[in-house]
């Protein structure tokens, strides 16, 4: 949810409602992330969690960035905008730590990689569950013998970055229910499953399919909490367009609805994050003036049932759906049985 949509106001709706809400820290300064985590603290006493960018997400060919940046020239100056300067960072990573463990959470989740042993050690010190993204069995164990306390499974359904430990041309993804069959035959540690979850069924679906929890994001966007822009609140509600993968908008694998720019580059090359800062000043003039089709509509490929309602009401909808759905399931079991 980093880039926007994640605000104070969203994750303590979602924590006042009895799930655990999380604060993006991708994107925002270590000064901007503290005050995100304060400004929820002053909103519920619940736990919260963070969800940080691992400094391994840099990946592919940076001198690529330059002549991608050239191709979209024509774009940035009929929007009004300069293009940024490629460049590479690990977004702030160790200040961030720093913050997290001075002023622990609930979970820190980490997506793109591992943490450092040292980082993993610290949070743990501190009291702190360490969350580690992983797409399918091989980097299961990787984040297992790193010292995960909860693996969150990602399908590739969900919206958004992939959490590839290395993203690179050509890649598989496994869809959801498959990851979390194939990652819970190599682990025995908590799995929280997310990728197109919006409906209490979909809730049901992933805890019968092993895992402990779900993971939902794309079905808050449309809350009036969210940071969501008004251009990519207009085509979700629309719900027309299909869901791909681009790397388009900032060098590393990511679903969102389909647009022009998305179209038009289908063959932009890996190099995170050097194209994300390419295109930040291009996608921040669209989305002041309303344009969609070159800005990312990150979402997951369900995202037409996202509903506009507080965030509070979505989770104690999918709560009870969840039950109901795991009740209807549990007596087919009961008619069918011999």
């Amino acid at each position: 949810m980093a880039g926007g949509p994640s605000t104070p106001e969203l994750a303590a709706a979602v924590a006042q409602a009895g799930a655990l809400g999380f604060v993006a820290a991708g994107y925002r300064t270590p000064d901007a992330l503290a005050a995100d985590v304060a400004a929820t603290r002053a909103l519920t006493p619940a736990p919260l969690g963070v969800n940080v960018f691992t400094p391994g997400g840099a990946a592919g060919d940076p001198a690529a960035a330059a002549p991608y940046a050239r191709r979209l020239a024509a774009d940035a100056q009929a929007a009004g905008a300069q293009l940024g300067a490629p460049r590479r960072d690990d977004d702030a990573f160790a200040a961030k730590m720093e913050m997290l463990i001075a002023e622990p959470v609930a979970a820190v989740s980490f997506t793109f990689g591992l943490p450092p042993e040292t980082v993993v050690a610290d949070l743990k010190t501190v009291g702190s569950e360490v969350w580690i993204t992983v797409t399918g069995p091989d980097e299961a164990r990787l984040a297992e013998a790193a010292g995960a306390d909860v693996l969150v499974v990602q399908g590739v359904e969900a919206g958004g970055h992939r959490g590839l430990f290395r993203d690179e041309p050509g890649a598989d993804g496994l869809g959801l229910l498959a990851a979390l069959q194939l990652v819970r035959a190599v682990t025995d540690l908590p799995l929280v499953g997310g990728g197109a979850i919006m409906t209490g069924a979909g809730v049901a679906a992933v805890l019968a399919a092993g895992a402990a929890a779900a993971q939902l994001g794309t079905v808050f966007l449309r809350c009036p909490e969210a940071g969501t822009s008004a251009p990519h609140r207009a085509i979700l509600a629309d719900g027309a367009r299909p869901t791909g993968l681009t790397r388009a908008f900032t060098g590393r694998l990511a679903r969102g609805v389909r647009n022009r720019l998305m179209d038009e580059h289908p063959d932009a090359p890996v190099a995170y994050p050097d194209i994300h800062h390419v295109t930040a000043p291009l996608r921040a003039a669209a989305r002041a003036s309303g344009d969609p089709e070159v800005i990312n509509l990150w979402a997951g490929q369900a995202y037409a049932l996202a509903p506009e309602r507080p965030a509070g009401e979505i989770v104690a909808e999918l709560a009870a759906g969840a039950r109901a759905a795991l009740g209807q399931a549990a007596a087919s079991l009961s008619r069918s049985s011999p």
